[in-house]
Order: structure tokens, then C-alpha cells, then sequence
């Protein structure tokens, strides 16, 4: 199986954030120099009768950054405000030109970015040569192993592959290998590489290598060579490498600048991209995190052990507890066992009249759906146990026994559901002791630790307990695989080939053995594979920096609880979205709003739900971005707004002023500059009242700026109880079969597939229009550097390329006609990017002004990039007024109906008419527009059957999938349309969906349009009154 990768939105925007602090920057050839190759090489060649022009000595290094500091400054202040970052007061400068920030959550691809970065870098500028700095030896292999998968998308891409390779002090002839290649050449190093080597004259090893004269390396120092590059350096992680002795040596390198890419920096550049954890989450970029905790009490003066595992819900009877306690046997042995319990249930009498139970008779079984710490039952004497909490004697093997099997639990539950979507689940178990694990005999032959053999237990228990619960399919793969061969574990192994514990150094949680994440690297695509048994896995905490594998929905620490930092990380293990079989990412795009119902990451802590998110809610909003707090006016100042036909403004004190006036007008901000509810209520049901004069053109653009302002309950909904009691099955009932609702089905059950016919005059006409209009492009800068050659040479000159002295530089503004020696294919290159013909782009292109297509001369790929944006801009709006549909093979199954899991019925709705037992709202006040909605379709009398149409139902679109929301059947003679399907007005969760959701709105309205007959109505409607006026 092969990872899928393909270009996304948000990464292309983190490169285009970094490209763009360069424009103006020429594209430049490598420059060619002399490498210095050494000693042994210099005798060969005077020993040479003829002293040959070959091109052994020739290599090719960055060529220089010819922007000024003030153009650098200016471009990432433009950057910063179209992007909603604090300004940075001045450039940062201490390793090159510039250093740039880059926060990108954990999950989000900013390994892939920065390779990307490399490409783009090289395409518009022509740099060739970069250094990957990483902070530990996971980090380093997993990079390689991101450049490693990554190979066939990039050359598809750019038609081209970079040349990689991780720093070996051992094979020092990859440096000159690296100076000497004119292609995108990469080294990776890790900071251990070269970390105690910081101070030069140092005693060891890596120091001896890496800054003295080497005789196998040509009497050269390995430093000199690679610093001759002027190389790019990346820094991965760069807050785990600030200290002082780590910044001397990457300066060492002489980089041209440096680019930090993390998730947490802790000291500040010049920041020019930001995605941390809110905007991740609010995005659906990763995965959204549900926790099970649990509590343990020891009561004083009792043995007494009792576990309250979950409450059950049922329809058809009063809630349960599911309850896990000590019984006796006839033989007078003592086990724990797992009971259903309902209220008057006597643990005294069920246990076979254990003294410790006496008294304890459930009195009260409490249900709480929407606060999981109210869900308790109350014991006769006064003892009162909520989910997930122990009393009595428990153990620290009893303890991981119950993660181990809520782990496996929540497993089982999720992997169901993945099943039928082709998406492998797996479980990561971290341990501190792997003996724990696994063991060995005496002969050295492997065996099960405890926790294997507990594992194994629990599993096998679990399986037996849910072999009805779940479809054939499903139960037939399980099945087919072991308890013993389902889990694995993944650990450093010694000499004897025996899995040990991972070796760490003094002041770090974090292992540097090699060969363990080799092997959790070779065996990564196949784990996601559904042929591979392997689902449940064990590893040494110290490894968890190597575990970034998509398809792990649960994790689950057995061990004492770490830092507050190392519970982060463990959950960042986690984060990534998951692929399915074929390697394709299961994102927004193939999910649409099911994203984070299918991404769902399960942490099993081993401290109370509480406590645990208490501590990461705290750790995220600390590591968040520093957000503006109040929008005042000194908030808008200076910030730039772009209206829809691309005029853009920067606001005045003036401008600021009016917005301020505006929101506060609208109850929309506090005196203050604070957010007000009316606001984000406002955001969240599409209401938010336009901008008057002025400021009208920028409503959207002023809204967005008002959303970044920090909301302190903003993380409330971000992690989730997984220990709330599960709903009952939500399955269909008797109304489904009614004659209505069958032909009403049958009428609407069908695929569609859309096609677009449109004119390319009109295309032609828009594009040119837009380009007239909107198109800037950059001028070009160079520098012209003059020096006259020495008087006398000494050899040492020649060697270290200083043939010429009183060196002085100026810089130009380009006025030639041509900048570059590479030769465009313009039409080819716009033709690509939107598809388009040759003839259709030759057309658009001579019939702009000519002061417009003069800029192609003075920038050609900022000219290319542009045009082609616009290009393709009235393209889209083209295609959604010229789309068409037709029918296709294929309609859908009834399992869809039931296929929409829900953890909570803080949603549901049981309705009378309704095809299932429970409707699912998308409100959950009662006053929502589609409960109210529900319960008038209940209460009609026309009225004989509904449903809520699953999101699995929807019509394709050039811009996304959009599913309706109601099908409903009315009694005949009683309406004049019998069959209705219906859109209640929602609401959107962010201003940047309005024009994707309209166009998908336009597009399905089209179909409507060919499907409406006499008797089938389709329809937009904000309430059933609207409804009923529609059909009569």
C-alpha cells in the first residue's frame, strides 16, 4: 500500500508564505565556484603533464539574497498583515538574511511542507542547496522517511527529484557529492551529530571529524565544505535547539537564511505563517480527541472493590450500571467479573455473601447525557461511584487491566465502523518496561509479559461479549485473526536480538536508537493494511517521537503519569487524519462533514477525565498562538482589507474608527473591543448583519479579522468524554416499510454524475476583464558586486577562492527585457495550471493590456502564478452556471439511515414518524430551527412519514459533495406535492465556507430543477409554515 499525497489548500499557503518574503528576488542559475577538494587532489592534478578544464572541482552553491533588508522587512509585513499576525518590529538576522517562523500544528504535514518550500524555492529562485537541522534521531529518520514516499509526487509536480542524505561522520565523500550536485541536494542532521562537537578543539570524536583537518577527507575540514554552499537550513523543532552553544554552530554552517518550522516555538522570528492547535481543530485538520478517565479510591476499613465500567441507555427498559466486582464460587475461590445491575440489585447477595458488600444495595442509577461527572450510582450506604472510578483494593496490574480493556473496547467500537470504509484501525499501548511486555525464558526463547498475557485475556473476553453486536462482514475478519497474532510490539533490541528497554540520555525522555524506529518505519505502510493482523501495539515511551502513523485512533499510556508536556506529545502520536486502504487521506474533501465523527482519536488515561484534560486543555492554550484579545481600533489599524473585485485597502485610523463604530453599533464588541456572544451566535447561524458604506466591500474580510480575536471558551468543545453512556442503536422501525415512504424512496434513490459545458468567448472575456483589472507583479532586483584582482597570489589564495580583493557591491532595479536566461513556455505553463488549451490561454493573454502582459518580462513567475489564479477564478464561476446532471448506475442502501454513529442523545429527538428511533438534529437547543422543525412534522396531520437524510446521501458538485437535509411523504389528496425533499437553513461554521457552500447550493439547485415533477418538490425552507406553502 502507498500513501496518497496531493496539494492542499493550507500547506500551499504556509509555502506561498515563505516564497513571498522573497519576491522581487531574481531567478538565479546555482553560482559555480572551485570546491576545495583537498591535498591529495591538488598533488594529482600538478602532477597532471596537461593541467585539464574538468569538472571535478566544480560546484554549486546558493546564489545570494539581493533584496535589501528593508524589502525583506516590507515583504513580510505584507505578509503578516494579509495573514493576521503581529507585526514584527524589526529582521531577524542572527543566521542569514532572515529567520522566518512557520507554526504548523502537529499533524498537519510540515514535513511535507518544507520539502515543498525546497521545490517551490528552487522553481522561482533557483536555490539548490539545504541543510534539515532535527533535534533526535526519531525526528531525522522520520524526515528521510517523508522524502522517501514523498519522491513520485514531487516529480510529478516539478518534473524533477531531490538528492537526499542523512550527515555520516563515517562517509564524509557524501559533502562533496552534496557541494557538486547543480540539483535540489538536501542533508539531513541531527543536532547529536554535531551537538557536543559545539566548542571547536573539543575532545571528541564528532568534534575531531567535524572541525579538524581530516586526512581521508583530503586534509579539509567537513564544516568548511559545507558552509562553502551557502546553504538554506531548516530547522525542525527549533525550540529543543535555541540554546546558546546550538546557535553558534548552525551559524558555523553560514546559512543563507533559515526557515523554523513547529508546532510550539518558544522564541519568536519573523513569524509569516501560523496553523496552531484551535486553527487545526477548527479546520478539521487532524483528528478530534475524546478521553476515558478513570478514578481510583481506596475506602478506609474495607476490601471492597467495586468498578463502574459505563451506564447503560436503553429504550426499552430503565438504565443499568455496568458494574465489575468480586463474587465467591462454590469452590470458594474469588474472581472479578462484569455484571448488568439495575437499582435494588444487592452486591452482598450477588457476590455470594461477601461480608465487605454488605449494604451496598444500588438505590439510585443516575443519567447525565450532557455532563459526564453527574452519571453516578448511589449505594444503599451512601457510597456513590461515577463511570470510570474504582474503589477499594486496586492494584497498578488491575489498573492497566482496566486500560487495557476500555482500550480494546473503544477499539472494537470504532474499528466497526472503519471497517466498511476500507480504514485500518490500530491501538498504541506506551510502556515504560518491556519486560512487561514480553520475557524470555531461559533458553532464550519469547514470552508473554503480564501485560501481553492480561492483553490477551481481555480481548478475547471483549470478543465473546460483542458477537452480536456488530455486522457479518465485520465479525467474520475478526474472526479470522488471533488473539495472540493481533498484537505486536515494537522495541530496541540488543545484541542477543532481545527486545530491551530504550536507552536514553541524561535530561531526555526521548531514545536515539536507530534500529528501533527502523523497523517502526519499514513496517509503516503495512500496518495500514486490512491483510496485516497486526491492529493493538505495544512500545517503549522513549520511542513514541517515531509513531507518527495516521490510522492509531487509540493511545494508551501504562505507565505513571509523565509531564504535562509528555501527554501532548503522546496525544500528537495520535492527530494525524487517517487513509484507507488505497493510501488516500480520509479529510473534509472525501469526508465532507463527517471528517472528525470517522477522525476520532480515543486517549485511555490513566488519571481521572478531569485532571487529564484539565492538563492538556492548559498546555494547548499555552502553546497557542498569541492571539489579539479585544478588537479596538487600534486592533484594524493598518491592517489590509481586499474587496471581491481585488481592490485592497490599508485601514486608517479613520477606517478603524467607522469599524469599531459598525461592530459596537451592531452589539457585535463591548466597549472594550471584546467579543460579544450576539457575535459568535450571530457567526454561527449565518446572520451577521453587512457593513454599511464604505466599509460595505469589506464585511467579509473585517468579519474574518473580528473572528481571530481569542475566545476563551474556544477550546471547550475541542476534547471530548468518551465515557458518556453510549446511545442505544438508533435502527429502523415499522414506518420505514410504509407503501409512502418506499415509493418516495424509490423516486429519490439514484446517483447522479454532473458535466459542464461552457463557452470559451465568455471565459475569455471574464479572464481578460480580471487580469485588466487585477494583475500586480513584482519588479525585479539585482546586485552587481566589483573586485580587482590581488596584486601577488599565495597558493592559499587559490585554494580559498580569494583571487580578487577590494570587493564592493549595488543594487539595481531590473529594466531589461529579459531577466533570465531560462526559457518559459508561458502558454504551456498557464495552460497547466488551468486546464486549459493552448490556443484558449494564446488568446486570453493577446487580448490584455499591454501594460499588463509587460509584466511578464519583469517577473515571469509571479506573472505565471497570478494569471493563472485569475484565469481560474472565472472559471469556477463559469462551471457552476453552465453544470448539468445525469443519472448514473447505482442508488443507495438502506444502511446508510443507521450507518451515522452518536455518542450522546443530547441531540436526538424519538420521533413518531421518523424512519428510525431517533432524530439527530443539528441543534441542540430546543428552539433550533430543525428541532422545532421536527416536531411540527410530527405533530401534522398531512404528514406520514419522514427522514433525515444522512450525509452518506448527496449530490456531487465541482466544489464538494451537498446532501439535504428532510424527505418527507404527505397523504395524498391532502397536498398537491405528495413527495418533498428539503434544505432547513442551517448555519456555517466559518465565513471562509460562504462561497463553497453557495456554489455547491447553485449547483444542486440545478438538479433539482431537472428532477421536480408534480408529484416529487425539491426546496429551500426556513420553517415548516414555509413548507406547507411550498406543497399546497
Amino acid at each position: 500500500m502507498k500513501l496518497q499525497f496531493k496539494i492542499q489548500k493550507y500547506q500551499t499557503d504556509a509555502v506561498d508564505s515563505v516564497i513571498e518574503v522573497f519576491n522581487g528576488q531574481p531567478n538565479q542559475d546555482a553560482l559555480e565556484y572551485k570546491v576545495d577538494k583537498g591535498s591529495a587532489y591538488l598533488a594529482r592534478k600538478a602532477s597532471e603533464l596537461e593541467f585539464s578544464d574538468d569538472e571535478e572541482d566544480t560546484g554549486y552553491k546558493n546564489a545570494d539574497v539581493v533584496l535589501s533588508e528593508e524589502e525583506l522587512l516590507k515583504n513580510i509585513h505584507r505578509i503578516q498583515a494579509s495573514e493576521n499576525i503581529r507585526q514584527s518590529s524589526d529582521l531577524v538576522k542572527k543566521l542569514g538574511h532572515c529567520q522566518l517562523d512557520v507554526e504548523m500544528e502537529t499533524g498537519t504535514g510540515k514535513t511535507y511542507v518544507y520539502i515543498k518550500t525546497m521545490f517551490e524555492m528552487n522553481k522561482k529562485f533557483g536555490w539548490t542547496k539545504f541543510i534539515v537541522v532535527v533535534p533526535s534521531v526519531a525526528i531525522r529518520e522520520g524526515v528521510k522517511k517523508s522524502f522517501d514516499i514523498t519522491v513520485d509526487h514531487f516529480m510529478e509536480l516539478y518534473g524533477k527529484k531531490a538528492r537526499y542524505f542523512i550527515y555520516n561522520s563515517d562517509n564524509l565523500n557524501q559533502i562533496d557529492i552534496f557541494s557538486q550536485s547543480a540539483d535540489i541536494s538536501v542533508m539531513i542532521i541531527n543536532t547529536q551529530a554535531f551537538n557536543s562537537s559545539l566548542k571547536e578543539g573539543a575532545s571528541n570524536k564528532a568534534a575531531r571529524i567535524i572541525y579538524d583537518k581530516r586526512d581521508e577527507f583530503g586534509s579539509r575540514r567537513p564544516i568548511d565544505v559545507i558552509a562553502a554552499n551557502r546553504p538554506i537550513v531548516i530547522l525542525d523543532e527549533p525550540q529543543k535547539m535555541g540554546g546558546t552553544a546550538t546557535q553558534t554552530a548552525l551559524s558555523r554552517f553560514k546559512p543563507l537564511f533559515t526557515l523554523n518550522y513547529s508546532a510550539t516555538h518558544k522564541e519568536t522570528h519573523n513569524p509569516v505563517y501560523v496553523l496552531d492547535a484551535l486553527d487545526a481543530y477548527n479546520k478539521r485538520l487532524v483528528k478530534q480527541i475524546e478521553v476515558v478517565g478513570f478514578d481510583l479510591r481506596n475506602l478506609k476499613g474495607t476490601d471492597s472493590y467495586a468498578y463502574l465500567e459505563d451506564i447503560i441507555i436503553s429504550k426499552d427498559h430503565a438504565p443499568q450500571a455496568r458494574l465489575e466486582f468480586e463474587i465467591r464460587n462454590k469452590g470458594g475461590n474469588i474472581k472479578r467479573v462484569l455484571k448488568n445491575l439495575s437499582e435494588g440489585d444487592d452486591l452482598y447477595w450477588l457476590s455470594g455473601e461477601m461480608e465487605q458488600y454488605r449494604g451496598f444495595v444500588i438505590s439510585e442509577i443516575k443519567v447525565n447525557q450532557f455532563n459526564t461527572a453527574d452519571c453516578s450510582v448511589t449505594f444503599g450506604n451512601g457510597v456513590i461511584l461515577h463511570i470510570k472510578e474504582a474503589i477499594g483494593n486496586v492494584t497498578a496490574e488491575y489498573k492497566a487491566r482496566i486500560q487495557i480493556r476500555e482500550t480494546i473496547k473503544a477499539h472494537l467500537r470504532k474499528e466497526a465502523q472503519l471497517f466498511k470504509r476500507g480504514i485500518k484501525c490500530l491501538s498504541l499501548f506506551f510502556i515504560d518496561e518491556v519486560a512487561n511486555y514480553r520475557k524470555y525464558d531461559e533458553e532464550g526463547n519469547q514470552i508473554l509479559g503480564r501485560y501481553g498475557e492480561i492483553f490477551e485475556e481481555e480481548y478475547k473476553e471483549q470478543l465473546s461479549e460483542c458477537s452480536n453486536l456488530y455486522n457479518p462482514d465485520y465479525m467474520s475478519y475478526l474472526s479470522g485473526i488471533g488473539a495472540h497474532e493481533t498484537h505486536s510490539g515494537y522495541f530496541s533490541i540488543d545484541k542477543k536480538g532481545h527486545a530491551v528497554n530504550s536507552e536514553m540520555k541524561r535530561g531526555s525522555d526521548i531514545s536515539d536508537d536507530i534500529s528501533a524506529y527502523d523497523l517502526i518505519l519499514k513496517n509503516k505502510e503495512r500496518l495500514l493494511s486490512l491483510d496485516e493482523p497486526v491492529r493493538f501495539i505495544f512500545s517503549h515511551s522513549a520511542l513514541r517521537e517515531g509513531w507518527d502513523n495516521p490510522n492509531v485512533f487509540q493511545i494508551c499510556s501504562l505507565r505513571q503519569s509523565g509531564s504535562v508536556s509528555q501527554k501532548r506529545q503522546e496525544v500528537g502520536r495520535g492527530l494525524r487524519l487517517c487513509v484507507n486502504s488505497k493510501g488516500v487521506r480520509q479529510d473534509i474533501d472525501v469526508l465532507g462533514e463527517e471528517v472528525q465523527k470517522i477522525n476520532r482519536l480515543t486517549v485511555v488515561a490513566s488519571e481521572g477525565y478531569a485532571a487529564f484534560v484539565s492538563d492538556l486543555q492548559n498546555k494547548i492554550r499555552e502553546d497557542l498562538y498569541d492571539r489579539p484579545t479585544k478588537a479596538d481600533i487600534d486592533f484594524f489599524v493598518g491592517k489590509i482589507f481586499t474587496s471581491a473585485d481585488g481592490t485592497s485597502i490599508t485601514a486608517s485610523k479613520e477606517m478603524a474608527s467607522d469599524i469599531y463604530f459598525q461592530l459596537r453599533q451592531n452589539d457585535y464588541i463591548h466597549k472594550d473591543g471584546s467579543v460579544t456572544d450576539t457575535f459568535r451566535e450571530a457567526l454561527a447561524d449565518n446572520k451577521l448583519v453587512p457593513l454599511t458604506d464604505d466599509l460595505e466591500p469589506y464585511t467579509e474580510q473585517v468579519y474574518k479579522r473580528v473572528q481571530s480575536i481569542f475566545d476563551p471558551h474556544a477550546l471547550d468543545g475541542m476534547i471530548e468524554d468518551a465515557s458518556k453512556p453510549q446511545t442505544p442503536e438508533n435502527k429502523l422501525n415499522g414506518n420505514f416499510s410504509k407503501k409512502e415512504f418506499q415509493q418516495l424512496w424509490h423516486r429519490i434513490n439514484h446517483k447522479y454524475a454532473y458535466k459542464v459545458n461552457f463557452d470559451s468567448a465568455e471565459l475569455i472575456e471574464k479572464a481578460v476583464a480580471a487580469i485588466d483589472r487585477e494583475l500586480v507583479v513584482s519588479e525585479l532586483s539585482y546586485v552587481v558586486t566589483s573586485g580587482i584582482q590581488r596584486e601577488t597570489l599565495s597558493g592559499k589564495d587559490l585554494k580559498e577562492g580569494s583571487m580578487l580583493g577590494n570587493e564592493s557591491t549595488s543594487r539595481e532595479t531590473l529594466r531589461s527585457r529579459r531577466v533570465s536566461g531560462i526559457k518559459y513556455d508561458l502558454l504551456g505553463a498557464v495552460a497547466a495550471n488551468t486546464k486549459l488549451t493552448r490556443k484558449t490561454v494564446a488568446e486570453i493573454l493577446s487580448r490584455i493590456r499591454p501594460s499588463k502582459f509587460g509584466m511578464y518580462a519583469a517577473n515571469p513567475e509571479e506573472f505565471i502564478q497570478k494569471v493563472s489564479r485569475l484565469i481560474l477564478e472565472q472559471k469556477a464561476t463559469i462551471i457552476v452556471e453552465r453544470i448539468s446532471y445525469n443519472q448514473v448506475d447505482g442508488e443507495y442502501s438502506s444502511d446508510i439511515f443507521t450507518q451515522e454513529k452518536h455518542t450522546t442523545l443530547d441531540r436526538a429527538y424519538e420521533g413518531k414518524k421518523s424512519i428510525v428511533d431517533y432524530v439527530f438534529t443539528d441543534g441542540t437547543s430546543k428552539d433550533s430551527i430543525e428541532r422545532k422543525f421536527v416536531e411540527q412534522l410530527d405533530a401534522a396531520k398531512e404528514v406520514i412519514v419522514y427522514a433525515k437524510l444522512p450525509k452518506g446521501f448527496h449530490i456531487p458538485t465541482p466544489v464538494g459533495n451537498y446532501s439535504p437535509d428532510w424527505a418527507i411523504a404527505f397523504e395524498e389528496g391532502k397536498v398537491k406535492h405528495i413527495y418533498f425533499v428539503a434544505e432547513t437553513k442551517g448555519s456555517m461554521s466559518s465565513l471562509d465556507l460562504r462561497g463553497i457552500e453557495s456554489g455547491k447550493i447553485a449547483c444542486a439547485e440545478k438538479l433539482f430543477e431537472q428532477l421536480s415533477t408534480s408529484d416529487v418538490r425539491y426546496g429551500k425552507i426556513d420553517s415548516f409554515d414555509q413548507l406547507m406553502t411550498l406543497v399546497r
